[in-house]
């Protein structure tokens, strides 16, 4: 039986970076790949109805042992952010850390930068290299959910019911669940197994919007430019400087929205400026998004024929589906007490495919993987939190045959 770890290290070696900008689904063929490779290990593993659709879905059963319980679900997703690079991925393993700096080739992951370091001394951390981000968000999620259907399927003794587990793809971009058979996948509940830290049990998430405001410039000699030029770039920043300079990523936290600017493309002729919108309250979500309809308004009437704004949302919070289920919260609450984690409640400051599952009728809730730092080059993941995230799937999937479950469409 293959470690949690041993998973891990060899998921990472397969580059499945999404990518925003192409018109496939899934949006990078090196996702299907991935796709008949776990596909083939599910089969290896002895899990049944396994099952790979022409979007790259992934879906497979771990039969039942106890009828009549609640059919629950598991989910993680294939790909790795576009924000870094994600191929060439060559894992470092930390034995026994000390406590001090892990230099890296390009960076170092440092306790003063990250104290939660300090938490896991003596322990084995998986880093990347530095050149890359890991890509444990959210091959973590798969190897975890992977490593415990094989201890369900290997342990007959523990009862539980029927299992359906699903590996997305596009996730990072947002189109996780485009595709996504509700019907077909079969259950009543479901976690996805993409958070954070250990312990981390999540409910509630951003309300999401994407904004892109493209602007068409006037490009004339700089010398005889007077009451003739536009200059798009320009005009890309003043629209910005109108956006609250505080409710920004790096200066909010907690349950605070915020308005991101992803990316700034400008010449004088033409910018592009890309933004995301983020807010749990849903009336603050609406604010939000009609300030930037404002704000490219006021600039309209100065500049005529210059500026397009599109705008639309992505998710929402899934705190008002997951209400109306709250025994699937104390399950899994439950479930990670059993197995000494502290449960750390709170909210997801961005979304997963849980919460745009839960608005398809299938509640979702986010569980831990037990990494840190995602999308990034110092992302890094303990080997005991990830161990502890295998209990947890095995641990919730024992006591939820017990629960008395109605879905409520």
């Amino acid at each position: 039986m293959k470690t949690v770890a041993e998973r891990l290290l060899t998921y990472v070696k397969h580059n499945t970076t999404s990518d925003d900008t192409s018109f496939t689904f899934p949006s990078t063929r090196s996702q299907l790949h991935f796709a008949d490779y776990l596909a083939k290990e599910c089969r290896d593993i002895g899990l049944s109805d396994v099952t790979v659709d022409q979007n790259g879905y992934v879906m497979a059963t771990l039969p039942e042992t106890t009828a009549g319980a609640p059919v629950i679900g598991f989910i993680a997703h294939m790909d790795t952010s576009p924000d870094a690079r994600g191929d060439g991925i060559m894992p470092n393993i930390v034995e026994q850390y000390d406590g001090g700096n892990i230099p890296l080739n390009n960076v170092s992951i440092t306790p003063d930068e990250f104290p939660i370091l300090q938490n896991y001394i003596g322990d084995t951390l998986i880093t990347s290299d530095g050149t890359t981000l890991l890509g444990a968000d959210d091959k973590a999620g798969i190897a975890e959910i992977l490593t415990a259907m094989e201890y369900l399927k290997n342990h007959p003794e523990i009862a539980h019911g029927k299992i359906r587990i699903a590996f997305t793809p596009d996730e990072e971009i947002g189109r996780g669940v485009d595709h996504f058979d509700v019907a077909a996948f079969g259950a009543d509940f479901a976690y996805t197994v993409d958070g954070g830290e250990l312990g981390e049990l999540q409910y509630e998430n951003f309300n999401a919007a994407r904004a892109v405001i493209y602007i068409a410039g006037k490009n004339v000699h700089p010398g005889t430019a007077k009451n003739v030029m536009v200059n798009a770039a320009l005009l890309g920043t003043e629209i910005a400087a109108l956006l609250p300079e505080k409710e920004i990523p790096s200066k909010t936290e907690g349950y605070e929205g915020f308005f991101h600017l992803c990316s700034f493309q400008g010449t004088v002729s033409s910018a592009k400026l890309t933004y995301i919108i983020r807010d749990f309250d849903s009336s603050a979500f609406e604010h939000r998004k009609n300030m930037v309809q404002m704000i490219v308004d006021r600039k309209k009437n100065q500049y005529p024929n210059a500026i397009r704004l599109e705008i639309h949302d992505e998710y929402y919070n899934m705190f008002s589906c997951i209400s109306e289920h709250m025994p699937i919260i104390d399950l899994a609450k439950k479930a990670m007490e059993a197995c000494g984690v502290p449960p750390v409640i709170r909210p997801i400051r961005g979304g997963t495919d849980g919460a745009r599952l839960s608005y398809l009728s299938l509640p979702c809730p986010n569980l831990f993987t037990g990494g840190h730092n995602f999308h990034g080059p110092y992302e890094f993941i303990p080997v005991s939190s990830m161990n502890k995230a295998v209990k947890t799937i095995i641990k919730i999937s024992e006591l939820g045959r017990t629960l008395d479950f109605k879905k409520k469409i």
